[in-house]
């Protein structure tokens, strides 16, 4: 297992330095190996060599000793070990007798050292008897031919670094030569990969790497192709896509101004309409004519009905109705979903039960009773026996659900994730909600609820299993009762000279529309009260003119003929010399089938009172009273 530091190693070089490696260590290895062999050979040749030599010389120092040692010659020993001594390579030559006594011993003192010598003992024979009558000892020096071959390893070594110097170049020259074109195929690819799509490299010969190189060219160019084909494929569909986009932007354009007509230009008529049958009933006591009125009535409601949610719709999709977040405790809410719902559930023997709750939410309050107020309608339509269920409960993450459950039909799996989409209707036979007449919505409802869920930040969701009944849920974040929450002012409370209805008072009625004069005209005669009407300005001014004192309450559409109900207001704040900071002189209220934002957020409804087309009798009586008693509150 290689270790783990070679690896690191390995790994942090260059590909130069790997071939080049690759190249020398075997040569490296090879040689070094090579000359210590060599140098051991040699070592063991010399002191083999050495070794025969001293036993050849002490073999013949033995042979020419024996006369003189058998006769005790002491001299002729001397001379004996001299003249061997003197031989090349001997540092010392000793003569024993048969008792151990060394009777010659001479000394070369030109062969330095003991350290590099070899000792070789002969026994000394006697030439007549041939037994041993002493020995001889001859120590040959090797120093020089060691020297000579330490020289000699010198040079080896000098000469094998010299070699591997050479072969480092050749190695490194070669290794080069041979990554050069990986080089330029590393070059392309990271070029290739910052996007230049033109790039080529060279192709250097014919072997494996040319066929590298001619492949890497290849991909290249089929690259280069499949991006411009890629890119005209995008192009084509950028552009389709903005086609689609223009369009559906021109059909959200245009779908915006068919609900603007819808909730403007239709209700005149329908507004009109709704002022003259409810006057047909007044000083009517005919049941027949009665009994037509109530249709005629009932068909207006619906017609109103199906306006309300056009005007929903347009309101929300304009922007006109921004949401105003505050604590809302959500007792005060179920309880006035109780009292609008209570009757109708009744009616139809079935239940409505709306938990109490102390918990208290973050929301706008008018957004979340009407999510409330269209889910228990909803689903008190669809449900046919058992009831609706209105609670909440805390969430573990510091939310607050809160549910509609009913025990209706349900709703099958291939309509939920359609269920709030605009003008969308669970269409099932006739026994899918319960009969209402000649009301019936637009599929407008629960588009309704998803959008103003939207506005408070948070989204309805819907579970249902068909047969079983179905849950409607918002959740809403949390918050601590009465923290950031003001006090409701109370509506002043009219003095003792304050009319509680609206008999005998001074009303000027400001609209282009002849037939919507008509028909307010004649339903507020039919109050007590003095009616003056004008289309325009000038016809306003006219009508003030009549009158000693400033009218009690001027009602007026925003959108006239020429310029709005508002710039007529200004004139006649003018007419009765209103200075900045000053009461109105007279209570206004604006009627207006208009949604769009940038009209209606020029009204002040600190002072003015806005009511939108249709409007019913029963709210305009009551908002004339509302606005009498809040302009003689402040004056």
């Amino acid at each position: 297992m290689t270790a783990p530091w070679l690896e690191k190693v390995w790994r942090r070089t260059s590909l130069v330095q790997r071939l080049t490696c690759v190249a020398l260590v075997p040569t490296a290895i090879s040689a070094v190996l090579l000359v210590t062999l060599l140098t051991r050979h040699q070592m063991d040749t010399l002191h083999e060599m050495g070794r025969s030599t001293a036993d050849a010389i002490a073999q013949q120092a033995a042979s020419v000793s024996g006369d003189a040692l058998r006769t005790g010659e002491r001299r002729e020993l001397g001379r004996i070990a001299q003249s061997i001594v003197q031989l090349p390579q001997v540092s010392r030559v000793r003569i024993a007798n048969r008792d151990g006594e060394i009777v010659a011993d001479r000394v070369n003192g030109s062969v330095g050292g003991d350290d590099d010598s070899l000792t070789v003992a002969r026994e000394i024979l006697d030439p007549t008897t041939h037994r041993a009558v002493g020995s001889v000892t001859v120590d040959v020096s090797v120093e020089d031919a060691i020297a000579a071959q330490r020289a000699s390893v010198h040079n080896a070594l000098v000469w094998l670094a010299l070699s591997l110097l050479i072969a480092v170049m050749i190695g490194w020259s070669t290794a080069r030569w041979l990554s050069a074109p990986l080089r330029s195929l590393a070059i392309a690819v990271r070029q290739l990969g910052l996007g230049d799509r033109t790039v080529v490299v060279p192709v250097t010969d014919d072997t494996e790497i040319g066929d590298l190189q001619r492949g890497f060219n290849g991909a290249a160019s089929k690259l280069l192709h499949a991006q411009i084909g890629m890119e005209r494929e995008i192009v084509a569909a950028t552009e389709e896509l903005a086609r689609k986009n223009a369009a559906l932007e021109a059909a959200s354009v245009a779908k915006a101004r068919f609900l603007a007509a819808a909730s403007h230009d239709l209700r005149q008529p329908l507004y009109a309409l709704t002022l003259f049958s409810s006057g047909l009933a007044v000083d009517e006591y005919d049941p027949i004519r009665l009994n037509r009125i109530a249709h005629i009535q009932e068909c207006v409601e619906s017609l109103d009905h199906l306006f309300g949610e056009l005007l929903d719709l347009s309101r929300l999709e304009t922007g006109a109705m921004p949401a105003v977040v505050r604590d809302v405790p959500l007792d005060e809410v179920f309880e006035e979903v109780s009292v609008n719902f209570r009757m109708v559930a009744e009616q139809h023997d079935l239940r409505l039960v709306v938990r109490t709750t102390g918990l208290w939410v973050r929301a706008d309050r008018t957004m979340l009773a009407r999510i409330l107020n269209n889910l228990v309608s909803n689903a008190l339509r669809y449900t046919r026996c058992g009831g609706v269920l209105v609670g909440a409960r805390r969430r573990l993450d510091g939310s607050v659900r809160v549910d509609v459950w009913d025990t209706g039909l349900g709703i099958a799996s291939e309509h939920l994730q359609h269920i709030f989409d605009e003008f969308y209707r669970v269409e099932s036979g006739p026994e899918a909600g319960r009969p209402e007449g000649t009301r019936r919505g637009l599929g407008l409802g629960l588009s309704t609820v998803q959008k103003l869920a939207g506005l408070l930040g948070t989204r309805a969701s819907v579970r249902s299993k068909p047969g079983k009944g179905t849950l409607f849920s918002v959740t809403l974040p949390e918050t601590q009762p009465g923290v950031g929450t003001a006090e409701p002012v109370a509506a002043p409370a009219p003095s003792p000279g304050i009319p509680r209805d609206i008999v005998g008072m001074r009303v000027l009625v400001i609209d282009d529309e002849p037939t919507i004069l008509a028909g307010i005209s004649y339903l507020l005669g039919s109050w007590g009260c003095e009616v003056m009407t004008a289309e325009d300005a000038q016809q306003a001014m006219e009508a003030v003119h009549q009158w000693m004192q400033p009218p009690d309450i001027v009602i007026s559409d925003l959108r006239l003929r020429e310029g709005t109900g508002l710039d007529v207001l200004a004139l006649l704040d003018r007419y009765y010399r209103r200075r900045p900071g000053d009461p109105p002189p007279f209570a206004r209220v604006l009627i207006t089938g208009e949604t769009r934002g940038d009209f209606l957020r020029n009204i002040d409804q600190a002072t003015t009172q806005v009511l939108f087309k249709p409007v019913s009798p029963e709210r305009l009586h009551q908002v004339m009273v509302s606005a009498w008693t809040v302009h003689h509150a402040a004056v």
